[in-house]
């Protein structure tokens, strides 16, 4: 199942031993129960009590939509019946309702509430028997007037495992009655509200010692979790474990109704203990010094696949190891073994097939320890993430092979994952159909002979299938994923062509099967806009136009902001989503900071102005509503969002960055453009806050550590003034580009542009351009460099290293 122990890593199965007595007694509830089956559950799908269809008028190629009553609930109301037929009657052309409960003409048989909702995960379960509610005051108003337990099911909508559940238990029908007549169903989609997610994310790991998706929940009406877990098979024996779902749900509803006493103690206790979990660490003292990086290392050092690279073992996430961190502590040590984690593990997860050499890009995660078979879904902030570690590892390496990288997932997302307005969609699903009409996990990615064979002439599927390791037996099913085993000279060298031409056909046989692979029914792909990681993704176009002198990549960055900014925020609030016209959902603290970083990126990558007053207009609102002004740092939520049972303050980093990790980054550079120091002494606070979590467990906050890197460092300022156009800069650039020089701020303008930037990036106060050509200003601390226009002595002032000491 799709479980990461990177992403949720300090809650997962190291808690204290509170936290296994809080499950234990929870479990207790469960096993005290005695086996019973309901006898809703034994009736037939037809059977006695079935009421009659309502009927939905609808337009479009079937003129009725009959929707049988959800079995085992009570007949909608007319209200919720009149809102269903008009988005029936407003649906998109060419909708398809994901179920097997279909009528001759191609209409469900079943409609719950969530056809109402924009989510594609909640959208996914919208023609489920089950009688879902989303999230929201109705559905617990329902449960405390009925005396039911509540049952939470969390996932998104590309999670494999969330659908293998769905299909085994939420499209079947007796499972469906039992959940409508004995509890208050509720679907939450965990990409639009992760802040219901960690609440109950931190209430499974202290029950199970771990978490992951499909996560399902059992609450009181107050919202407080008594049981909880991630995937169930539905029956008692399915895929061989003891109590089914369908078990499950039984013995708990049992309880609660037999022993609430027993109950409520069991969620008292366990909301404690999220409260717990969730609140701010008490703030230290003093700032995290070098030793925090230096034990960073160290613990990466130990764990490290040195044959596969990552972390050792299986299964494998690209945040296992954060390659970005070690290339910066690389350049202020000359640490051999940093350099070799950081490139060994782009290497191997580049040529594994965790990477599509097809169409570019990653997926999730390698489910093996040589990245090889992966979990096929494709996720944007994995994306964004990796190219600007590639785009990182090329500045520190020289390696072109790591701007190719970089350069195919940008490519990917450009073809694949951007909106027509020029946002960046959420995901790509790990399943597909297969020309018999099954859903399979990775068809869509994996060929066999005979397919390469008739989609390329024989030179090209030769090469294709030497150098990618196709073969008849496959890796997969019987299928191949596609990786590179061997490199390329070798191959070239078994095929008896010159490396070069090799190179050549290969580059043509990827368009050529990304043009067949495109006429195969492709994985779904969730269309939602997520702020945070739009922001992510600005990050990696803006940082790319630099360091691979694309300007195009900074257009593109620029519509995704521009939507953003435009579509996704009321006044200077962000909301979280977009999706189907309308955005929705108060925005969390990553997408604040994400989008800060972004901008801050997109200011680099342009001059444009505007991307830095917005960066700060957003930095305005998470001071307001999201700063922690006693502990420092951040929390999840806004001071005015809806009250849950605790306010997350993130404390580490997963798959994606925690916000406060970026924002803390975020302020630094806001206080070299600046000059303000308000920025330098929030960045400081937050710091202080998480340096209890940094002394003990650096690895906890691996991002943190760019933040940390940077304040230990003395950061370069630089500017560099053009007579003309902007583009006049560009021999200065190509000499950045080839320095890896992260701790920095850049501002590139020309003359009568400087004047207009001053107030707010005092540094730029009397830099010209010297004699009329382009001049480059190296500062530390305000104090700058003699002026150059030569782009080597340019280049020197770049060059100098503050070495990672004990004392800074």
């Amino acid at each position: 199942m799709a479980k990461s122990p990177t992403e949720r890593q300090d809650r997962a199965m190291h808690g204290p031993r509170a936290w296994r007595e809080v499950g234990a007694r929870a479990l207790s509830v469960v096993l005290m129960a005695s086996v019973l089956l309901c006898s809703a559950c034994e009736r037939d799908e037809q059977g006695a009590g079935a009421a009659p269809p309502q009927a939905v008028r609808a337009h479009g190629p079937s003129s009725v939509l009959s929707l049988d009553r959800l079995p085992g609930a009570p007949p909608l109301d007319g209200a919720l019946v009149a809102r269903l037929d008009a988005a029936w009657r407003s649906r998109d052309a060419g909708y398809a309702p994901r179920t097997k409960h279909l009528r001759p003409d191609g209409t469900p048989r079943y409609t719950n509430r969530l056809f109402l909702e924009s989510s594609p995960y909640l959208r996914q379960h919208a023609h489920n028997p089950v009688n879902w509610y989303p999230w929201g005051d109705e559905a617990f108003e329902t449960a405390r007037r009925l005396g039911r337990p509540v049952l939470v099911s969390i996932g998104y909508s590309t999670c494999h495992w969330c659908h293998v559940m769905e299909e085994e238990s939420f499209e079947d029908v007796e499972v469906a009655r039992l959940l409508n007549e004995r509890y208050v169903a509720i679907k939450v989609d965990r990409e639009e509200r992760p802040d219901i997610d960690a609440i109950y994310m931190s209430a499974v790991q202290a029950l199970t010692g771990g978490g992951g998706w499909p996560m399902n929940v059992w609450l009181n009406p107050d919202r407080e979790p008594f049981y909880g877990g991630t995937y169930f098979p539905a029956r008692d024996g399915d895929r061989g474990v003891q109590v089914g779902f369908t078990t499950l749900l039984v013995k708990l509803a049992d309880t609660y109704s037999a022993d609430p006493q027993r109950v409520a103690a069991a969620a008292g206790d366990l909301a404690v203990t999220i409260r717990q979990r969730l609140a701010p660490a008490a703030a230290q003292g003093r700032l995290p010094g070098a030793a925090v990086l230096r034990s960073a290392t160290g613990f990466y050092a130990a764990r490290f696949d040195a044959t596969f690279g990552g972390l050792a073992g299986a299964p494998k996430f690209p945040s296992s190891l954060p390659v970005r961190f070690l290339l910066r502590h690389h350049r202020r040590t000359r640490d051999q073994q940093s350099l070799k984690m950081a490139v060994s593990t782009l290497e191997k997860m580049a040529a594994g097939g965790m990477y599509d050499h097809v169409g570019g890009g990653f997926h999730r995660y390698s489910t093996d320890a040589s990245w090889l078979v992966p979990h096929f879904e494709k996720m944007l902030y994995d994306n964004a993430l990796l190219a600007g570690a590639y785009l990182d590892a090329y500045q520190a390496t020289g390696r072109d092979d790591f701007a190719r990288v970089a350069r195919e997932v940008l490519r990917y997302v450009e073809r694949d994952m951007t909106s027509p307005d020029g946002a960046f969609y959420a995901a790509t699903d790990a399943d597909s159909l297969t020309p018999s009409g099954r859903r399979e996990e990775g068809w869509f990615f994996t060929w066999t002979p005979a397919e390469i064979d008739a989609a390329l002439d024989t030179e090209h599927a030769r090469a294709t299938k030497a150098y990618y390791a196709v073969t008849a037996a496959g890796n997969l099913a019987g299928r191949s994923i596609l990786h590179t085993p061997t490199t390329l000279d070798a191959v070239a060298d078994q095929l008896g062509v010159p490396p070069e031409r090799l190179r050549d056909l290969l580059a043509q046989s990827r368009e050529r099967l990304y043009e067949v692979r495109t006429r195969r029914p492709a994985p779904l792909r969730d269309e939602k806009v997520i702020a945070a990681w739009n922001g992510l993704m600005i990050s990696a176009y803006a940082r790319a136009a630099l360091v691979l002198d694309e300007r195009r990549y900074a257009d593109i960055a620029t519509r995704a902001a521009d939507f953003v900014l435009g579509n996704m925020r009321e006044g200077e609030r962000l909301r979280r989503s977009f999706k189907d016209g309308a955005a929705r959902h108060n925005a969390y603290l990553d997408d604040y900071a994400f989008m800060i970083a972004g901008l801050l990126d997109l200011y680099e990558a342009t001059g444009a102005r505007r991307w830095l007053d917005e960066a700060m207009s957003l930095d305005e609102v998470l001071a307001q509503h999201y700063e922690d002004r006693e502990a420092g740092g951040y929390f999840m939520t806004s001071d005015d969002h809806e009250s849950l049972l605790a306010r997350e303050k993130p404390s580490s980093d997963g798959a994606e960055p925690s916000g406060n990790s970026v924002q803390a980054l975020n302020l630094l550079r806001l206080s070299e453009f600046t000059t303000d120091d308000a920025y330098r002494a929030r960045a400081d606070a937050t710091l202080r806050g998480f340096a209890g979590i940094l002394s003990s467990s650096p690895a906890a906050l691996s991002e943190m550590l760019l933040a940390l890197d940077f304040r230990l460092d003395v950061a370069k300022e630089i500017v560099i003034v053009t007579p003309g156009s902007q583009q006049q800069a560009d021999p200065f650039l190509a000499r950045l580009r080839g320095r890896f020089v992260p701790n920095r701020i850049l501002v590139v303008l020309p003359g009568d542009r400087v004047d207009d930037q001053t107030a707010i990036v005092p540094l730029l106060d009397g830099k010209v351009a010297l004699g009329g050509k382009v001049t480059a200003y190296v500062c530390e601390k305000g104090v700058c460099a003699l002026p150059t226009s030569d782009p080597s002595v340019f280049e020197k002032q770049l060059s100098a290293v503050v070495p990672l000491a004990d004392g800074n």
